[in-house]
């Protein structure tokens, strides 16, 4: 184990950034941005603070680079599977058929 004394701060300002970054995803979800951008705000906030807490809570920041290379190709997949969501999404047509 590692005995270096690390400061509480920058969790403290990561762990802020998250609260703010928490609320701006709920007034987007409030704001219609329309069909495909609502939907590319709230995955572009949900990328942000996925980055934020693998960079600073796992410490990746600091790690050797093999484990940044498995985190940013952890995000490639990731981006891949969004770009397959969105593509699917947006081709869909939202015909609302009512129910009983």
């Amino acid at each position: 184990m590692s005995d270096h004394k690390h400061s509480l701060m920058p969790y403290v300002w990561v762990l802020i950034v998250l609260f703010i970054l928490t609320a701006v995803t709920v007034g987007a979800a409030v704001i219609n941005f329309g069909h495909p951008w609502s939907d590319l705000v709230a995955l572009a906030i949900a990328m942000t603070k996925a980055t934020l807490v693998v960079l600073f809570f796992m410490h990746v920041k600091g790690a050797s680079r093999l484990v940044k290379l498995a985190a940013a190709s952890g995000f490639f997949w990731l981006l891949i599977f969004f770009a397959f969501l969105l593509s699917d999404t947006m081709t869909r047509g939202f015909s609302y058929v009512g129910g009983p």
